[in-house]
This record gives structure tokens, sequence and C-alpha cells, in this order.
């Protein structure tokens, strides 16, 4: 993939979880412990290959079909509730992001397949809020969630390059979507032509 442009870059578009904040760590250790608990024995790398980045609804389907029989009542909330405990005592943001996001001087926004509620919470407990209140979009606003670009192209409808962050292995399923990988926040303003 062709280095970014920096005279043609108009937006950067942020995934919220494990790119923003460091919640793709916290979360499938949460729901590896509910899920198992129901008598599906799944682990923290299980949910991270079956779950992440799905969103709620498709998360909540494959359980389902998985367990042969609906969830018990409350049980979204509760692994919701326990979630958010989890990120008040532990989440943070991803090291260097803050740092990398004063130096991108263009305008800057946030598609995640996350709720708006989440978000609220996630980058509000980082002190990410700010840097993006106003231009921060859901999966709950378009009709298909990610994999499909739909989100994407409600937050910018064309012309997109394709940046994956990968700080933990080499990122081989991004680049197979073909995106340029890189594994650490510093190197971010450099591959926009911000360096």
């Amino acid at each position: 993939m062709a280095n970014v442009q920096v005279s043609s870059l108009e937006l950067v578009i942020f995934d919220c979880d494990g790119v923003l904040v460091d919640s793709d760590r916290i979360s499938p250790r949460i729901q590896a412990e509910w899920i198992s608990a129901l008598g599906l024995q799944m682990s923290y790398q299980d949910c991270i290959r079956d779950f992440l980045g799905l969103g709620v609804p498709a998360t909540l389907q494959i359980l389902t079909d998985r367990l042969g029989r609906p969830l018990p009542p409350g049980w979204e909330k509760g692994l919701e509730s326990a979630i958010n405990d989890a990120f008040r005592a532990e989440l943070q943001p991803i090291a260097g992001i803050i740092n990398a996001l004063e130096r991108i001087n263009v305008p800057t926004c946030v598609a995640s397949s996350g709720s708006h509620e989440k978000m609220r919470l996630t980058l509000g407990l980082t002190g990410l809020w700010n840097h993006f209140a106003g231009r921060i979009y859901s999966g709950d606003e378009v009709e298909n969630g990610k994999p499909a670009p739909d989100l994407f192209l409600h937050a910018r409808a064309t012309g997109m390059s394709v940046l994956g962050y990968a700080p933990t292995d080499g990122g081989t399923r991004l680049i197979e979507e073909g995106a340029r990988v890189f594994k650490s926040m510093v190197e971010l303003p450099d591959l926009l032509g911000m360096g």
C-alpha cells in the first residue's frame, strides 16, 4: 500500500477499542469468565478470535447459536456492568496516542462498532473525549456494522487509505485486508506525513 500523502489527507478516522483505549485487554477477559460460567468454555484468546470488533448484537447471536438456547435474562446487562466496572478500575489510553493526536493537524473522528454510551465511558475515563467530542460515530448509526464499510463511509464517504494498528502481532489479517500496519502510536504522525 502506498504511503499516505499529507497533501491529500483530509480526515483521520480512528477506531476506539484497541486503538484509542486499551479495552481489548480487558473486555475479552471478562467475556471469557462470563461465557464460561454459562457452560461454554472460552478463553481470553477464544474471545479475541471470535468476538473482537463484532459489536454486541453479533456477539450475542453467536453465543445464543452456540448455546442452543437463549441467554439467561439479564445476562447481557450483567456482563456490561462487569466490563464497565473493570474499565473504571483499569482502562488506559493506548500508549502514545495522546501525543500522536496532538501532532495530527487535520480533522479526526472516531468510528467504532461500540455504542455512544460505551464510548462516552471509555473515552471519558481516559481523557480522550475532548479530542473527539462532536465527531464520534457508532455502529448503531448504520445498517451494517463492521466488517462492512458502512460505518467508515458514514464518517467519511470516499478516498480512504487504511492504517492498521497492531501492537502485539504482525497484523496479518490487517495486511490481508490492505492496511499498512504499524506497531506503535509514536509512528502514526510520521505515517500521516506529520513528522
